[in-house]
């Protein structure tokens, strides 16, 4: 079977009384030094034992150890890293558990920078990915069941929930969907987004990807499933709102004003990074007595030498962008960041100077490429990034009425979208007036005590309100001894007096 498998190695021995024994195992995923010690402790013992599950009890000081059976599991764990111990006048083989394949150390994440918050990010090593979710939630009803895809690749995938607080509907279907995936490879967990997101057609994404631990902590907390895939630090969260977004994990550990203040920042340039080429097409075509006369004259003297229509500058402009940031991601860091923003601006000056384009497009494409750069999460900027030219189009056509009717379709087609049957557009659509709290501003923590009623969660309730009454009803500084006698006679009162009656 595994001829021609340079990097498979097949280690016959013998046990203390000259029964021959084989370990297997994949040259590179094996700690090397912890398997010569497994073998040297079965070599020297004395007794004439065979039997291999004695010798799993008496003779390994390995911490994970598994009996197997059949080829199909021996073969799929050891790929995976696992030891094979196969010995004579057995039916079974154990699996050591002594991987030790090389990967990269934890570091901070290079898609979701914070200024205020934790700097660790996942890796592309599984079980790192879920020991570092794991210290964050140290409680036993934090599950993680495991799966494999890939018939090639036989990719280990994890689904971690929290029992009692995620829908066990919720479960169901998504285990249920990982299950029915029939694919050779699974290199990505993009790969598996692909497959079960309930629209496949549609821009926007109804899967939610991070790299960041905190971050799949907060969303386990709230009630969502986490889908870790090995050999990605990519993880995915499901269900995912269009509100899900526009949030980032920075907004919690601000204080609520400025965490407030950043989202609405948020919201104001999402429309601008859609509607600004468009509005400006529009107006200039159609509704130039929108303009005030002293700045049409100027963009008419701006554009009296442009051999194009708007609409075409705006399309020129707006390639033009998108391939400068493209060559600026493909390209080494060391010279990404300075050919995206001195390609734009060298073209966009030439291209003024010209005569291709005129100085008013070139700011409202800056000022749209800006936009778009404050959407937290990136799959949803590449979403409005793409809705941004049928928008031109429309606009190119029937001035401010495409634009308007346009946004309709657009908002109608989110409106429709479910991700795992949570509609796209909750809690405004659906309204849900307990949940906009955390969707049109962000409250404080301790105003948010109950879990997104979208979610459908068995139990609703985050956390209590204790605290804040008691500063509340303290009226100014104590310390923390009168804190502590507050709570208790309050609880002594509690005791002496039935529910409803107040002591005199």
């Amino acid at each position: 079977m595994f001829t021609d498998c340079s990097d498979v190695v097949i280690r016959p021995f013998q046990l203390e009384t000259g029964i021959p024994a084989v370990a297997v195992f994949v040259d590179g995923l094996v700690n090397t030094e912890l398997l010569e010690n497994a073998l040297e402790n079965i070599m020297v013992f004395e007794g004439g034992e065979v039997d291999i599950e004695r010798i799993q009890l008496r003779n390994l000081s390995v911490s994970q150890i598994k009996a197997v059976d059949n080829y199909g599991d021996l073969l799929n764990s050891m790929l995976s890293g696992d030891t094979a111990l196969l010995v004579e006048g057995n039916t079974k083989a154990l699996l050591l558990g002594l991987r030790g394949a090389q990967t990269r150390s934890v570091g901070e994440p290079e898609t979701e920078t914070v200024i205020r918050g934790p700097r660790e990010g996942f890796i592309e090593n599984l079980r790192t990915n879920t020991s570092l979710v794991r210290r964050k939630i140290k409680t036993p009803r934090l599950k993680m069941k495991p799966l494999v895809i890939g018939k090639h690749s036989n990719t280990n995938v994890v689904v971690a929930y929290l029992e009692g607080i995620s829908d066990p509907e919720l479960v169901k279907e998504t285990v249920a969907r990982l299950k029915k995936i029939n694919i050779d490879t699974v290199l990505e967990s993009g790969y598996l987004e692909e497959y079960i997101q309930d629209s496949a057609f549609s821009p926007f994404p109804q899967v939610q990807y991070t790299e960041r631990p905190d971050a799949v902590a907060a969303a386990l907390a709230q009630g969502r499933i986490a889908i870790f895939t090995d050999g990605t630090p990519m993880v995915l969260l499901v269900p995912t709102t269009f509100s899900h977004l526009l949030q980032a994990t920075e907004d919690y550990y601000e204080r609520f004003q400025m965490g407030t203040l950043i989202r609405w920042l948020r919201y104001l340039f999402l429309l601008l990074s859609i509607l600004t080429p468009g509005l400006y097409v529009a107006i200039s075509t159609f509704h130039q007595e929108l303009l005030p006369t002293t700045l049409l004259l100027s963009i008419a003297a701006a554009r009296e030498a442009i051999p194009f229509p708007a609409v075409v500058e705006a399309l020129i402009m707006e390639i033009i962008f998108e391939a400068l940031r493209e060559a600026g991601i493909r390209l080494p860091k060391a010279v990404g960041s300075a050919v995206s923003i001195l390609g734009a601006l060298v073209v966009g000056q030439a291209a003024v100077q010209a005569g291709i384009v005129s100085a008013p497009m070139v700011i409202v494409v800056s000022i749209t490429g800006i936009a778009s750069f404050t959407i937290p999460h990136y799959n949803g900027a590449i979403a409005l990034r793409m809705l941004r030219f049928p928008i031109i189009i429309a606009a190119s056509l029937f001035g401010v009425y495409g634009i308007l009717i346009g946004g309709m379709i657009i908002v109608g087609h989110m409106a429709n979208l479910r991700s795992f049957g949570v509609p796209y557009l909750a809690p405004v659509g659906p309204m849900s007036l307990g949940d906009l709290k955390d969707v049109l501003w962000r409250a404080p923590i301790w105003a948010m005590n109950k879990r997104p009623s979208f979610l459908d969660v068995p139990d609703i309730t985050r956390q209590g309100t204790e605290l804040k009454s008691i500063i509340k009803a303290q009226g100014g500084f104590r310390d923390a001894q009168s804190l502590d006698r507050g709570d208790e006679n309050g609880k002594e009162a509690e005791h002496d007096h039935p529910v409803g009656k107040e002591p005199s």
